[in-house]
């Protein structure tokens, strides 16, 4: 993968909401506004297709949307920072405060599931979550995942 799996314009600090689609749209926003996404709609539509096979709320009050789509150009990951009580992502330990939305390619099989398993190593060690939620602007929580997330 040549461009960054992440960058500072596709993090949303302090999302002041309760709803998962609304955080999940705020995100697939970022990912249009970089260029990573060509029919926003389109790329919501998949995630939430996905979203409606299994919930995808992790241990930590993570929630990890994520959907391979023929509307995503490039392997990419968009964080947000929920404000607040956080949203329902059906996770075990309540609302996710953080939220990692994976876009892949529809044809990158082999990218999602590095991604996904990458996030996941991490996601898992409480360290990682609270340095991603004290981190005090985008550029901080991009230059940490891109430095955790090693996806090789």
């Amino acid at each position: 993968m040549s461009d960054p799996l992440i960058t500072p314009d596709l993090v949303a600090l302090d999302l002041a909401t309760t709803d998962r689609e609304t955080a999940t749209r705020a995100l697939v926003d970022l990912l249009a506004a970089a260029g990573r996404v060509t029919d926003a709609e389109g790329f919501l539509a998949d995630v939430k297709a996905r979203e409606a096979q299994m919930a995808t709320g992790m241990p930590g009050q993570v929630g990890l949307p994520h959907a391979r789509s023929e509307h995503v150009t490039v392997p990419s990951l968009a964080v947000g920072r929920i404000a607040g009580d956080g949203a329902d992502w059906g996770g075990p330990d309540g609302p996710a405060t953080l939220v990692f939305l994976i876009a892949a390619p529809a044809g990158g099989d082999a990218d999602h599931l590095k991604i996904l398993a990458a996030l996941a190593r991490r996601i898992i060690r409480p360290a990682f979550r609270e340095s991603l939620r004290e981190a005090p602007d985008a550029a901080s929580v991009a230059d940490i995942v891109t430095r955790e997330v090693v996806v090789s």
